[in-house]
């Protein structure tokens, strides 16, 4: 780099020299400063420097100068705060769709956002190691497709994929429907019980269902428009995700509760602090919400321990004691076998 195209860059390197080397609690004396110019083969002198750092004061980076024993310069503030880059950190690691390869990478990027110093706070935080991850790498490009498909109103065509035992009693991955091709018309893209699913319509089932991102393969944006039916004109991803538990679909169907008064918060984080109740007596309440029935939810009906009861429909009381009795005999005959 010559000399003069280097002076040229100056005011870029000194940003990030103060990005990278300060912040509310540590700062860079004027000869630092000038001394880390100087590595990057840029002279400064004090007074052009200090012409440089309020010229970046203009241009709006938060430096504070600070006097003590001596006179020190920082950023004192970000785009992003150290605790909305740990939340983002803390997403990161939870998610099972994302490889810990790309975990890693991420928490990289995120680092750059803060001070080296941050960016080690950051980082004493990390645990990815043994944490339960997707092992798909192609999910990045997948929910590109996805999104730019969205955006520009086409379908998708894709694979996708179920997990099957294969040799050696090795869990391998290969198509549903023998490798015939999903055609959606996608309509959301959504995180939920730490993974990431595809919403959208599909043509040939009439119904809007969802799909694990990281089980589509081999996604293509088709040059067909999306389908423009009242179902997905009115569609609400909130309401959708309420009613759907763990994203296991079923038959959707208003169900109504008897629930124990304790248990208000459960109901409440589940459904919506919105959701309509009647007191039924000093102990308990009831209310109804539309929901699609699947063994998750009732798997959540008995990790409430009684506090729930399913008043109606019938069907689906039925349905769940048949699936509780289900249960109950097959560890009755298991300690028989004993």
């Amino acid at each position: 780099m010559s000399k003069s195209s280097g002076q040229k860059l100056k005011l870029l390197y000194l940003r990030d020299i103060l990005l990278k080397k300060t912040d509310e609690n540590h700062g860079m004396t004027a000869s630092e400063i000038i001394d880390a110019l100087g590595e990057l083969h840029i002279s400064s002198e004090r007074k052009s420097l200090y012409d440089d750092i309020s010229l970046l004061q203009m241009y709006g980076l938060d430096i504070k100068k600070t006097k003590s024993n001596t006179t020190k310069y920082s950023v004192c503030s970000r785009d992003f705060e150290i605790a909305e880059l740990k939340l983002l950190v803390d997403a990161i690691q939870s998610s099972r769709f994302i490889t810990s390869k790309k975990s890693m990478e991420l928490i990289e990027k995120i680092e750059n956002l803060v001070s080296a110093y941050q960016g080690r706070e950051l980082k004493r935080n990390v645990f990815i190691t043994n944490r339960v991850k997707g092992i798909n790498e192609k999910i990045y490009y997948v929910v590109d497709a996805l999104n730019s498909a969205i955006s520009n109103d086409k379908k998708v065509s894709f694979k996708y994929m179920k997990w099957t035992l294969g040799q050696g009693a090795k869990a391998v991955k290969v198509p549903r429907r023998n490798g015939k091709l999903y055609v959606i018309s996608p309509i959301w893209l959504c995180w939920d019980d730490e993974n990431y699913y595809l919403i959208g319509y599909d043509s040939e089932a009439d119904k809007i269902k969802h799909y694990r991102v990281d089980k589509i393969e081999d996604v293509k944006i088709l040059d067909e428009s999306r389908e423009q039916t009242d179902e997905i004109k009115s569609f609400d991803g909130a309401e959708y995700t309420k009613k759907i538990f763990s994203m296991y679909g079923g038959e959707e169907v208003e169900v109504t509760m008897l629930v124990d008064n304790e248990l208000v918060g459960v109901i409440a984080d589940r459904f919506g602090e919105n959701v309509f109740i009647v007191k039924e007596n000093d102990r308990q309440f009831k209310f109804t919400a539309r929901i699609s029935i699947s063994s998750q939810f009732f798997a959540w009906v008995f990790g409430l321990k009684g506090g729930v009861k399913i008043l109606s429909p019938k069907k689906v009381a039925d349905e769940f004691k048949a699936q509780l009795k289900a249960v109950n005999d097959n560890y009755y005959i298991q300690n028989n076998d004993i």
